[in-house]
């Protein structure tokens, strides 16, 4: 059973461009292959680069569709062939799930480098960005595996229809940022981002993909690396707000701006831009500090940028559009008139619905329901007067009365109180994680938010291809559970929920936190009941069997077996 992995293929384009400030070995394409994803704009896309020189040209491998990469990676479909180096789209066959890879001659002149910044950006780990899986030497073939995620949409697809809504393009700009923020600490740049490189997933997260790899494989390098990474995110948020391309020429399906104009604001661009988001563009994308005045200081690296959209107000969501009902409208056949039409300016008389049970029939049952009453009642006055008798006998005996050291056992047990989750996190134990920026929308109050695993091949049973997936709680302090209630999204075949107490928000292994119950339920709400009493802060909820659906296209997701948490509640 493999994961079906949900986002697109990290593509080597066909463009040669060089970014803003990167510098790029001189590229000729061997033999274009047909890729809806490669970039369109030309060397001055992002302004001006600087050639270091022509290196020698490899040709590249002779490979085709069905070709295995020790012997589980298959071939598929060419996606770029360049310089060199192709692109393809391929199966992982132990996994069974798609995947990209990127191929090189072993004596190609960037080999090196390229294996040098996949092993760095796999190390990184960071969920924002497309991971790298592998990258192996193998005789005279040297190639990078990364994912493949199907379900994402690239930016330049997303402005081919129009510019972002000014939530959506703060979210973009926000979670970028911090990203590329992230890989800078660890040394990390990516020196290509632009539209095609930057993916939003059905969830709404935004994800980069190629980092350090796409310009390790043009050769493209940078004295600023930071400064670049900034300017392009900068250009991205322009596209977003006008879309328009901030430099003269045409880039990635967009317009590029009037010549001889200079660099012009994007609410100076289109009307009804955010002001703060076309001012944080600008700040980003200052040209040897030719700003307007009354921007703020330029932002020079992304963990600066991170800053400015903090200091920023908060950008809601547009407010949900009902649809107004359409007005009642009585009917002909409403009132028994049907096949009759009414004409024209005359009042259709209402007939007064008949009295309730007057037939025989009503009658009889009228009083066969008294009798039954009066029956009652004597029945219930006898019991009572009996009981206030033998209260009035035992409270006379006072002799004979004792209290124990236990008191009534027969009192009625406390009834459960809620308790309220203060924080999560989505537990990863082995392989990729899910969707963990959704995590929040399993305790926010709403059925309609939800949390949801991947797609997957097989089932219901997750191993031992992955052990299981879940969310650790926070509860605030150390709480005695009773039951855990998990409200499903999908029903069929069968859905297995534990629950563990945990540590932290990050525990170990599962076998090192103590199981307080299990259940199995085909219906779309898991009631586990604890049966070992535990105090614990944390408490993992993992799911280890997900049922069998169809396609769901409100939440992206294709058919096979999946499960999606909506709602979790803890009572003690």
């Amino acid at each position: 059973m493999a994961e079906r992995s949900t986002a697109a293929v990290d593509v080597a384009d066909n463009s040669g461009d060089k970014p803003l400030t990167a510098k790029a070995d001189q590229s000729t394409a061997d033999g274009v292959a047909q890729n809806p994803e490669r970039d369109t704009d030309s060397d001055e896309a992002q302004g001006s680069g600087t050639n270091a020189g022509a290196e020698k040209k490899t040709s590249p491998p002779e490979l085709h569709s069905g070709h295995k990469l020790a012997r589980r990676y298959r071939l598929e479909e060419c996606v770029t062939r360049l310089d060199g180096f192709s692109s393809w789209r391929a199966m992982d066959e132990k996994l069974r799930r798609a995947v990209g890879v990127h191929i090189l001659p072993a004596d190609h002149p960037r080999t090196r480098s390229v294996l040098a910044a996949a092993r760095s950006a796999a190390l990184l780990g960071d969920p924002r960005f497309v991971q790298v899986l592998d990258a192996v030497e193998e005789d005279d073939l040297v190639y990078v595996v990364h994912e493949w995620l199907p379900d994402a949409t690239e930016l330049t697809t997303l402005l081919a229809a129009g510019p972002l809504e000014p939530h959506d393009a703060y979210q973009m700009v926000s979670q970028i940022a911090s990203a590329m923020a992230a890989a800078h600490r660890e040394g990390l740049a990516h020196l290509r981002l632009n539209p095609n490189a930057v993916l939003r997933t059905s969830t709404g997260q935004w994800r980069v993909r190629g980092l350090a790899v796409n310009a390790a494989l043009r050769g493209i390098s940078s004295d600023t690396p930071q400064r670049t990474d900034t300017e392009a995110i900068g250009a991205l948020l322009y596209a977003a707000l006008t879309q328009r391309w901030p430099y003269e020429s045409d880039a990635y399906g967009l317009a590029g701006l009037p010549k001889d104009v200079g660099l012009i604001a994007p609410d100076q661009v289109r009307a009804g831009v955010h002001r703060g988001l076309s001012e944080l563009a600008m700040r980003a994308l200052v040209n040897d500090g030719a700003t307007a005045s009354r921007h703020e200081s330029a932002c020079t690296t992304p963990e600066e940028l991170v800053k400015a959209i903090g200091e920023m107000p908060r950008i809601r969501p547009p407010e949900p559009a009902f649809t107004a009902l359409p007005e009642y409208q009585r009917t002909t056949y409403q009132q028994g008139t049907y096949g009759r039409p009414t004409p024209p300016g005359a009042t259709q008389p209402i007939q007064a619905p008949p009295p309730p049970l007057q037939s025989r029939t009503g009658k009889a049952l009228k009083w066969t329901v008294s009798a039954l009453l009066i029956a009652a009642l004597g029945l219930g006055s006898w019991q009572l007067a009996d009981a206030l008798m033998n209260q009035g006998d035992k409270s006379g005996d006072t002799g004979n009365s004792q209290t124990t050291d236990d008191g009534d056992k027969n009192s009625s047990s406390p009834a459960p109180t809620a308790i309220k989750i203060q924080a999560a996190q989505e537990y990863v134990a082995e392989g990729e994680a899910q969707h963990p920026n959704d995590v929040g929308k399993t305790y926010d109050g709403s059925t309609s938010t939800y949390w949801r695993t991947n797609t997957f091949v097989d089932g219901p049973q997750l191993a031992p291809f992955k052990p299981g997936v879940g969310i650790v709680y926070d509860l605030g302090s150390a709480k005695e559970l009773a039951t855990g209630s998990i409200s499903l999204r999908y029903s069929g075949d069968h859905t297995t929920v534990e629950l563990y107490a945990a540590d932290s928000l990050t525990p170990g292994s599962i076998s090192s936190m103590t199981k307080l119950g299990s259940v199995t339920t085909t219906g779309n709400t898991a009631t586990v009941k604890v049966s070992k009493k535990v105090k614990s802060q944390f408490v993992l909820v993992w799911i280890t069997a997900v049922p069998k659906s169809g396609a769901d296209p409100d939440a992206y997701a294709q058919a096979g077996y999946k499960q999606a948490v909506t709602e979790v509640k803890f009572t003690g």
